[in-house]
């Protein structure tokens, strides 16, 4: 697709913009802020793509030197010369291909096996698992990350910290038990000019290409990042605008306007990265972005679905990327991967896969540490329904993202200790 093409798709087929109390306490929502207080994006950035449906991991990182994968799948398996090998016993899917460069420059982080023991295999219970952090016997009302933002200590000029782009569901920002995200407060259509004036100034297009292909169906996941990067963009420009970023922003890190630069740079940032950070230190930073892809409750005629989603994925992702880089905001944002579950290790007879435990997950980022991490799936201990053994508690990903990105009280907002993942390079 054309960048022109890209610009002008229409969130008119349900992408939806929602901003926690974007305004200032005590002012009605649909009140327009002053044009003295644009919203800014201040410090580290998290964005959060869910695979809604329950991705399929096996043929997602392929486990092409296990025998077993190809007895249980001996339709939908994808076999060796297919694939894009990463060692001697794992391999991407063919679609991921654009994700190969963030690969090789050592700022992708594969976490395979990543789930939570006795799964809920309902689509609506382990989603509200996993934006929860509880455990599969537990019902909790607010998201991880809306009681991450709890956690520090607010202002009455504070905005929000959380945006959920593309979805009805406020998912991890959920709070006080309200999942469905008000969307009449803020309606974004088209190249997102209704919340750019909400703050008073047109935000600047994005430079870098976002190439999605003409033939996905990729208007929704396509205007989301879209809307996303000129959120991040608008933030940017505003603090240049306003000619004070360095008396607001924390020591930044690297801003870099390639990853080879990025990579170069990297120890000598050292020291503010291991600054615990403040997520919003004015009104209107973003720490988190929340996205969200369709389609992946692939129970039937999956090798073709499940290609095109993840050939949508993998452009998005590095679309993200190109973005982010462009923005000098590579180095201090988080992308990462999330889905309620994996599929069943073992076909259906529709040429698909049905609800199984585990999945593998994708971080991405300027300091992420890259490679192969989790556990490699262990077909020789399935359990008694089939499916394979849990390898990294998903609530270790929350752990990483809100103790060692943003140097919160990890045990305090997940409720117990997990141990975060080595994912960071400090």
């Amino acid at each position: 697709m054309k960048r022109r093409s890209f610009l002008s798709l229409s969130a008119a087929g349900g992408t939806a913009l929602w901003l926690p109390n974007v305004f200032s306490a005590g002012r009605s929502t649909h009140t327009a802020p002053r044009a003295s207080t644009p919203a800014r994006d201040n410090g580290r950035l998290l964005i959060l793509v869910e695979l809604k449906g329950g991705n399929d991991g096996l043929n997602t990182v392929i486990p092409f030197a296990e025998p077993a994968y190809y007895r249980l799948r001996k339709n939908i398996a994808l076999k060796r010369e297919q694939v894009i090998q990463l060692d001697e016993r794992t391999a991407l899917h063919a679609s991921l291909a654009p994700l190969l460069p963030v690969w090789r420059s050592g700022e992708l982080a594969i976490v395979q096996g990543v789930g939570y023991a006795q799964p809920n295999l309902s689509h609506f219970r382990s989603t509200q698992i996993w934006d929860t952090a509880s455990h599969r016997d537990e019902y909790l009302r607010e998201g991880w990350l809306a009681r991450a933002f709890a956690s520090v200590p607010s202002t009455a000029d504070r905005a929000a910290h959380g945006v959920v782009i593309g979805s009805a569901e406020r998912g991890p920002l959920a709070q006080d038990g309200a999942t469905s995200a008000p969307v009449g407060d803020v309606q974004a259509r088209g190249n997102y000019s209704d919340v750019a004036q909400a703050w008073a100034f047109q935000p600047p297009r994005v430079h870098s290409p976002l190439p999605m292909s003409e033939r996905l169906a990729c208007s929704a996941f396509g205007a989301s990042i879209e809307k996303a990067m000129q959120m991040i963009a608008a933030g940017h420009m505003a603090d240049s605008q306003a000619g004070r970023a360095s008396q607001r922003l924390r020591t930044p890190l690297t801003s870099a306007t390639s990853p080879a630069s990025q990579t170069s740079a990297t120890s000598a940032t050292s020291h503010a990265f291991q600054t615990p950070p403040t997520l919003a230190s004015e009104s209107g930073a973003v720490a988190a972005i929340h996205l969200t892809l369709n389609g992946f409750d692939t129970h039937r005629n999956q090798p073709d679905r499940h290609r095109l989603l993840l050939t949508q994925l993998a452009e998005g992702l590095t679309a993200i990327r190109m973005a982010l880089v462009d923005l000098g905001r590579w180095n201090d944002t988080l992308l990462m991967t999330y889905s309620e579950f994996g599929r069943h290790p073992r076909e259906n007879d529709s040429r698909g896969s049905d609800h199984g435990s585990v999945a593998p997950h994708f971080v991405m980022g300027g300091h992420v540490a890259g490679g192969l991490h989790g556990a490699r799936p262990q077909f020789g201990r399935l359990d008694g329904d089939g499916n394979l053994p849990v390898g990294v508690d998903f609530r270790r990903l929350y752990a990483t993202v809100v103790g060692r990105w943003w140097g919160l009280d990890a045990h305090g907002i997940l409720r117990q200790h997990f141990e975060p993942l080595p994912l960071l390079r400090v």
